[in-house]
Order: structure tokens, then C-alpha cells, then sequence
């Protein structure tokens, strides 16, 4: 059954998840540095589970000594309510004390590259979900196997986030999840009501049948998109093809030794075809434009939907930079698939931590991602962002309605790049050009055949 259209209200999604999609083109900047340790967390801070974790201390000589921490300002801006309690908690627990280095996601890639093999590394860092693997193929991380059962909903990480921390062949775990961004199909309700769409699509075929009525409706309105989809926009290319073939091994697949490509596939190229008419027939993106504004596009009135991050809704009525008279006008719903009880596989965006192999203090600053990724920490982030865990899905979504979308995405089938250390910001460079080359008119079989052998190239040298 299709179930009636809610209007977006949430101050959770106000919050930009800018770790999703980071990748290791980002490089490094010069970094702030202070305590994140403040006045003791309040009850309700703590929560009523008191510490919160079920996870046994992993070390708890820590006196007289100073752990460093590399997180980014997202938290700081966000939820330094969830650093300064996990600080405090961490403190009590190994009588070590915390510094907080707070660093930004531009140049990030050349800072870590900098420090993680020096005797300035850090104990306990943040890392994007797509820059993890490379380190851990440098052997610069700790293995933290031995000790996953000690961090607490292990068993419940969400699926994308856990394997971007894991070997290749996943049976061994080097980075422990934070927090994770997805993405959903963002529409102007007030324009779907007024084509006579008064119930969300399920479907792919729904889909369509709805965006026929909206494009109708809004025919003599100059370069209106029914629905706003970029050709460069890779990553929501990507999820329509991994809605046909399947979410495991997408893009490309790996035996343990070599990777094969997954992308010239016929059940991958049919969500391409998808994905392909969807842009034709309803996008005025063109096929040189990425998703990057988007969200300021949509704000200008023109377009009715999107398929983005949950928090880009907050950016289009955003008072500085959307139009604020929109705001109870959006409303999100996961992207439909090809049946109503399969969603189309959204890519998950996120954050890891991790314990570079050179720490000075590797087992206090796994305690500390021990204390900040536990049940009473996770609770306190819910209210901001996507937790690391299924389990607590229901404490975001909690946190206010409108998070349902994105937390169901989250916590459903989700998709992931290869996991290896060989992906480079160049293979998704090669993407955006091929699926712009696609939405050009090129035929996707070709272009992807090409692709595919190029990154194949990186993935097997």
C-alpha cells in the first residue's frame, strides 16, 4: 500500500554529514588543536543505561598520560556533547586524559599521509569510509580482530561501514564504524499534490507514472526537472545498477587474489537503462554536471526532486543559501526499486576510526573509539546523525520522524566501492566522465566496457 506524503521537518538532517562520500582525493590542511574534556556529562547525557557499554575495557593504565585524537569538526559543530562524555567517561575508566585535534576534510588525505608513519601519529583517528583501505593495505593500522567482540552492536555495524574498515576478503577488522550518511529521494510535496500524486511511488514503474503527472503539470515552466539527476552523478548511477545485479562485488569483485568486473554485467547494465531513461526523460541536468549544487538548484524552484545525502533537504530551504519558505514543502522516501519490498541500494557514506600502527598509545586510543562508539555514545549521536549500528537505527529515527527515510536506507541493503588499496581518486573521476558520457547519448555498454578495464587496471596492479 502507498502511503500518504509527510512533509520534512527534521533539525537532524540540518546537519551536513560531510565525511559521506569522502574519499582520499581529499588532502590535508592545517588542523586546530584543543580539549575536547569539559564538565562532567549530566544524567541525560549518560543516558539511563549508566556507562552504557557491554564491551569489557580493553586497558585501563592510562595515568599520567595524554591520548591524541584526530576527529572531524562535523562533531565539534554537531555533537561535541558525544566527544566531551566519551572524553570524561574514558578518563574516569583509564585515568589518562584526552586531546581532541580537530581537523577538516579539506587536504585531510595529505595530513594523514604525513603523520600516520611518524612518531607524530596519532592514537585514535577518523578516517572517511573510502580512505580507509588504504591504509589498511599499507599495514599502517592496527588490527583490531582479536578485540572486535569488545565494541559494543559489533555484530549489528552497519553493513557498508563494517566492510570499509575490514580486509579485502573481510576476516579481519582494522577500523571500527562511526557514523554514516545515505541517500534518498528529496521531493517538493507541494508540487506533487498540486500534479495529483498524493502517495509516494514504491516502484520503479510508480515512479515514473508519478513523474509523468509532475512533468505535465509543470510543462510551461522553463528547464523544469521533474527529476534533478546529473549525468556525473555516479553514485546514483551506480545504486540503480546494484538495484538489478546486487549490491556484492558491484563495480567490481574480488576472489582474494584478483578483482573481476562486475559492470558490463546484463543485470547491472539493465539498472543502468534505468537510471539512463530516468535522466532522459525527466532532467534538465545535462551531461557535464555533477551533484555538487543540487540542493541550491532545487531551492530556486525548478526542480521537484532529487536523489541526494538526507541533509542536503536542510541545505534547499537553508535560510543563507535555499529559500526557507520551502521547508514544509520537502519531504524524503527511500529511492524506489524494482519491487516495493526492495528499495534501489543507496550508497553509504560515512566515517571510520582507526588506530594508526604507530601510536604512541595504540591500546589507550583503542579504549577511547571503545568508549565514543558504545551503546550510551551512539544513543546521544542518533539525535544528530546515523549511528554505526542496525540496532540503534530506531533511536535516530526516534529523534524525529522526518529521519525515517535515511535511517531505513541506512539500515537496509546498502552498496560500497571496492575495498581495496588500490582505488584512487582517479577511478571515480573515470566514473563521473563515463556516466556523463552516457547521459550524452554514448551507449552505456561500451563506455562501461571501457571503464571497467581501466579500473581494473588499479584495483589488479
Amino acid at each position: 500500500m502507498r502511503r500518504k506524503l509527510i512533509a520534512l521537518s527534521s533539525a537532524a538532517v540540518a546537519v551536513a554529514l560531510m565525511a559521506s562520500a569522502c574519499s582520499s582525493s581529499k588532502s590535508s590542511g592545517n588542523a586546530a588543536s584543543g580539549t575536547g574534556t569539559t564538565a562532567a556529562p549530566s544524567s541525560n547525557q549518560l543516558g539511563t543505561g549508566g556507562s552504557g557499554s557491554t564491551g569489557s575495557p580493553i586497558t585501563t593504565d592510562g595515568k599520567g598520560k595524554t591520548v591524541n585524537i584526530w576527529l572531524m569538526q562535523d562533531a565539534q559543530k554537531g555533537w561535541e556533547n558525544v566527544v566531551d562524555q566519551a572524553n570524561q567517561r574514558f578518563t574516569a575508566e583509564t585515568g589518562a586524559q584526552v586531546k581532541i585535534n580537530w581537523q577538516t576534510w579539506t587536504n585531510y588525505g595529505q595530513t594523514v599521509d604525513a603523520a600516520i608513519g611518524s612518531s607524530s601519529a596519532p592514537d585514535a583517528m577518523e578516517l572517511g569510509n573510502t580512505q580507509t583501505a588504504k591504509y589498511i593495505g599499507a599495514n599502517q593500522l592496527v588490527d583490531l580482530t582479536g578485540d572486535k567482540s569488545k565494541f559494543d552492536n559489533s555484530s549489528a555495524w552497519l553493513d557498508s561501514l563494517a566492510a570499509s574498515g575490514a580486509s579485502p576478503d573481510g576476516s579481519k577488522q582494522y577500523a571500527i564504524p562511526y557514523y554514516a550518511g545515505s541517500r534518498v529521494l528529496i521531493y517538493r510535496k507541494d508540487l506533487w499534490d498540486a500534479a495529483g500524486v498524493t502517495t509516494p511511488p514504491t516502484t520503479i514503474d510508480e515512479l515514473k507514472a508519478d513523474l509523468d503527472k509532475v512533468k505535465t503539470a509543470n510543462a510551461s515552466k522553463p528547464n523544469f526537472s521533474a527529476l534533478y539527476l546529473p549525468g556525473q552523478n555516479w553514485y546514483t548511477a551506480i545504486s540503480f545498477g546494484a538495484g538489478t545485479y546486487g549490491v556484492s562485488g558491484v563495480i567490481a569483485k574480488s576472489d582474494g587474489t584478483n578483482f573481476t568486473g562486475t559492470m558490463t554485467d546484463p543485470k547491472f547494465l539493465q539498472g543502468i537503462q534505468t537510471w539512463d531513461d530516468l535522466q532522459k526523460n525527466y532532467s534538465v541536468g545535462g551531461a557535464t554536471k555533477d551533484e555538487t549544487d543540487q540542493d541550491a538548484l532545487m531551492a530556486k524552484g525548478n526542480i521537484s526532486a532529487i536523489i541526494g545525502n538526507g541533509w542536503e533537504a536542510a541545505q534547499v530551504y537553508d535560510p543563507k543559501v535555499g529559500d526557507p519558505t520551502l521547508k514544509p514543502d520537502l519531504a524524503e522516501i527511500a529511492v524506489p526499486g524494482v519491487t516495493a519490498a526492495a528499495p534501489t541500494p543507496a550508497f553509504l557514506g560515512g566515517s571510520n576510526l582507526a588506530v594508526p600502527s604507530k601510536a604512541a598509545n595504540s591500546k589507550l586510543g583503542e579504549e577511547w573509539i571503545r568508549i565514543f562508539t558504545d551503546t550510551t555514545s551512539m544513543k546521544l549521536l542518533a539525535q544528530k546523525a546515523i549511528p554505526n549500528n542496525k540496532t540503534q537505527i530506531d533511536d535516530y529515527i526516534a529523534a524525529d520522524p522526518a529521519n525515517k527515510a535515511t535511517g531505513d536506507a541506512a539500515k537496509g541493503v546498502t552498496w560500497f566501492i571496492p575495498n581495496s588499496p588500490n582505488w584512487a581518486p582517479a577511478d571515480e573521476t573515470q566514473l563521473k566522465t563515463a556516466f556523463g558520457q552516457i547521459a550524452s547519448g554514448q551507449d552505456p555498454a561500451t563506455v562501461l566496457k571501457s571503464l571497467q578495464d581501466s579500473i581494473l587496471k588499479d584495483l589488479n596492479s
